[in-house]
Protein backbone atom coordinates (compact mmCIF):
# COMPACT_ATOMS: atom_id res chain seq x y z
CA UNK A 1 0.00 0.00 0.00
CA UNK A 2 2.02 3.19 -1.20
CA UNK A 3 -0.49 5.44 -3.11
CA UNK A 4 -3.61 7.51 -2.62
CA UNK A 5 -5.48 5.57 -5.44
CA UNK A 6 -4.18 2.41 -3.69
CA UNK A 7 -5.33 3.49 -0.44
CA UNK A 8 -8.56 4.83 -1.19
CA UNK A 9 -9.14 1.31 -3.68
CA UNK A 10 -8.59 -0.89 -0.13
CA UNK A 11 -11.20 1.43 2.26
CA UNK A 12 -14.02 1.08 -0.88
CA UNK A 13 -13.75 -2.09 -0.53
CA UNK A 14 -15.35 -2.23 2.86
CA UNK A 15 -18.66 -2.22 3.63
CA UNK A 16 -19.31 0.30 6.46
CA UNK A 17 -16.97 2.19 9.10
CA UNK A 18 -17.16 -0.83 11.41
CA UNK A 19 -15.30 -2.32 8.36
CA UNK A 20 -12.86 0.56 8.64
CA UNK A 21 -11.67 0.96 11.36
CA UNK A 22 -11.25 -2.67 11.84
CA UNK A 23 -8.92 -2.21 8.82
CA UNK A 24 -6.99 0.49 10.33
CA UNK A 25 -6.42 -1.21 13.50
CA UNK A 26 -5.24 -4.19 11.78
CA UNK A 27 -2.82 -1.70 9.73
CA UNK A 28 -1.75 -0.59 13.07
CA UNK A 29 -0.97 -3.78 14.40
CA UNK A 30 1.38 -4.93 11.11
CA UNK A 31 3.29 -1.54 12.13
CA UNK A 32 7.03 -2.40 12.25
CA UNK A 33 7.58 -1.24 15.75
CA UNK A 34 8.89 1.98 16.55
CA UNK A 35 12.75 1.62 18.25
CA UNK A 36 12.25 2.96 22.03
CA UNK A 37 15.03 5.60 21.14
CA UNK A 38 12.99 7.42 18.48
CA UNK A 39 9.84 8.01 21.07
CA UNK A 40 11.77 11.27 21.97
CA UNK A 41 9.78 14.41 23.14
CA UNK A 42 11.09 15.85 19.47
CA UNK A 43 9.44 13.32 17.95
CA UNK A 44 6.09 13.43 19.62
CA UNK A 45 3.21 14.82 18.06
CA UNK A 46 2.03 17.36 20.52
CA UNK A 47 -1.46 18.16 19.60
CA UNK A 48 -2.75 14.74 19.43
CA UNK A 49 -4.72 13.59 22.40
CA UNK A 50 -3.21 10.43 21.69
CA UNK A 51 0.48 9.65 22.50
CA UNK A 52 2.14 9.59 18.96
CA UNK A 53 5.39 10.02 17.62
CA UNK A 54 7.09 10.31 13.92
CA UNK A 55 10.64 9.85 12.68
CA UNK A 56 11.49 10.53 9.55
CA UNK A 57 14.86 9.52 8.40
CA UNK A 58 16.81 9.01 4.86
CA UNK A 59 16.39 6.13 2.61
CA UNK A 60 19.95 4.51 3.13
CA UNK A 61 19.09 2.78 -0.39
CA UNK A 62 17.18 5.22 -2.09
CA UNK A 63 18.60 8.67 -1.74
CA UNK A 64 16.59 11.69 -1.20
CA UNK A 65 14.18 9.45 -0.18
CA UNK A 66 12.93 9.78 3.13
CA UNK A 67 11.33 6.35 5.27
CA UNK A 68 9.39 6.75 8.69
CA UNK A 69 9.04 5.37 11.71
CA UNK A 70 5.42 5.52 14.09
CA UNK A 71 3.83 4.75 16.71
CA UNK A 72 0.67 5.72 19.07
CA UNK A 73 -1.05 4.45 22.57
CA UNK A 74 -4.54 4.07 20.94
CA UNK A 75 -5.25 1.70 18.12
CA UNK A 76 -7.23 3.21 15.44
CA UNK A 77 -4.95 6.79 15.47
CA UNK A 78 -1.75 4.08 15.16
CA UNK A 79 -3.63 2.44 12.51
CA UNK A 80 -4.12 6.27 10.92
CA UNK A 81 -0.22 6.60 11.58
CA UNK A 82 0.91 3.31 10.06
CA UNK A 83 -1.14 4.42 6.76
CA UNK A 84 0.61 7.51 6.65
CA UNK A 85 3.86 5.82 7.52
CA UNK A 86 3.50 3.60 4.10
CA UNK A 87 1.98 6.39 2.03
CA UNK A 88 4.78 8.44 2.65
CA UNK A 89 7.97 6.03 3.17
CA UNK A 90 10.02 5.70 0.24
CA UNK A 91 9.11 9.15 -1.33
CA UNK A 92 10.97 11.98 -2.27
CA UNK A 93 11.24 14.54 0.06
CA UNK A 94 9.35 17.04 -2.68
CA UNK A 95 7.01 14.31 -3.30
CA UNK A 96 5.97 13.94 0.54
CA UNK A 97 5.30 17.99 0.99
CA UNK A 98 3.47 18.30 -2.16
CA UNK A 99 1.37 15.50 -1.46
CA UNK A 100 -2.41 16.34 -1.04
CA UNK A 101 -3.12 14.32 2.13
CA UNK A 102 -6.57 15.70 1.71
CA UNK A 103 -7.40 14.23 -1.37
CA UNK A 104 -6.90 11.01 0.17
CA UNK A 105 -9.11 11.75 3.84
CA UNK A 106 -12.02 12.86 1.48
CA UNK A 107 -11.86 10.05 -1.01
CA UNK A 108 -12.12 8.10 2.21
CA UNK A 109 -14.03 9.85 4.53
CA UNK A 110 -11.76 9.95 7.32
CA UNK A 111 -12.57 13.24 8.53
CA UNK A 112 -16.03 12.56 8.77
CA UNK A 113 -15.96 9.37 10.76
CA UNK A 114 -13.67 11.18 13.76
CA UNK A 115 -14.21 13.05 16.45
CA UNK A 116 -13.01 16.54 15.91
CA UNK A 117 -10.47 16.26 18.18
CA UNK A 118 -9.00 13.39 16.18
CA UNK A 119 -9.71 14.74 13.25
CA UNK A 120 -7.13 17.77 14.40
CA UNK A 121 -4.01 15.81 15.44
CA UNK A 122 -4.42 13.50 12.39
CA UNK A 123 -3.85 16.41 10.51
CA UNK A 124 -0.98 17.22 12.78
CA UNK A 125 0.42 13.93 12.46
CA UNK A 126 0.73 14.87 8.40
CA UNK A 127 2.54 18.31 9.32
CA UNK A 128 5.09 17.12 11.05
CA UNK A 129 6.10 14.36 8.90
CA UNK A 130 5.88 16.52 6.23
CA UNK A 131 8.09 19.10 8.18
CA UNK A 132 10.41 16.23 9.27
CA UNK A 133 11.15 15.29 5.55
CA UNK A 134 11.51 18.96 4.61
CA UNK A 135 14.62 18.91 7.20
CA UNK A 136 16.56 16.09 5.71
CA UNK A 137 17.10 18.09 2.53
Amino acid sequence: MSDIDDIASDFELLEDWEQRYQYLTELGEALEPMPASEKTDGNRVKPCMSQVWVKALPDPDHPGNVLFHGDCDTAIIKGVVALLVNLFSGKSIQDIVEMDVDALFDRIQLAENLSPTRHVGVYAIVEQMKEQAARLA
